[in-house]
């Protein structure tokens, strides 16, 4: 499995506290340092089964820096998975990556459904 986080956000530390309680392996990556590409986010979202937009960070800085809630309507699917493989930050986080699901944002029944 593979965990996409940023080290400072506290949803992503208690997902990285849950996982850990369950006694589960996963590789760490640092979403900000090392962020997602287009490849890679253009997987996820088709296996996720979640719209586009649930994958920005929308209540981030840059979000809102950008206006991205008025923008990304007018935006093509590429262009939109370009501007989030730009910048980590504008991920929705964190990401739990596993051969036969892609979980986003942390909701704790939701994980436990999918890790069974």
């Amino acid at each position: 499995m593979l965990f996409l986080c940023y080290p400072k956000c506290t949803t992503c530390k208690k997902a990285q506290a849950w996982l850990d309680g369950q006694g589960l392996t996963y590789d760490l990556r640092d979403i900000k340092t090392d962020n997602p590409t287009v490849e890679e986010l253009t997987g996820w979202y088709h296996r996720s089964g979640l719209p586009l937009k649930k994958f920005f960070n929308t209540s981030g800085l840059q979000y809102k820096a950008l206006n991205l809630k008025e923008k990304l309507p007018g935006m093509t699917e590429e262009e939109q998975l370009a501007l989030l493989a730009s910048d980590g930050m504008l991920v929705k986080r964190p990401i739990l990556v596993k051969d036969d699901a892609v979980l986003v944002g942390f909701r704790e029944a939701q994980w436990a459904d999918a890790l069974k």
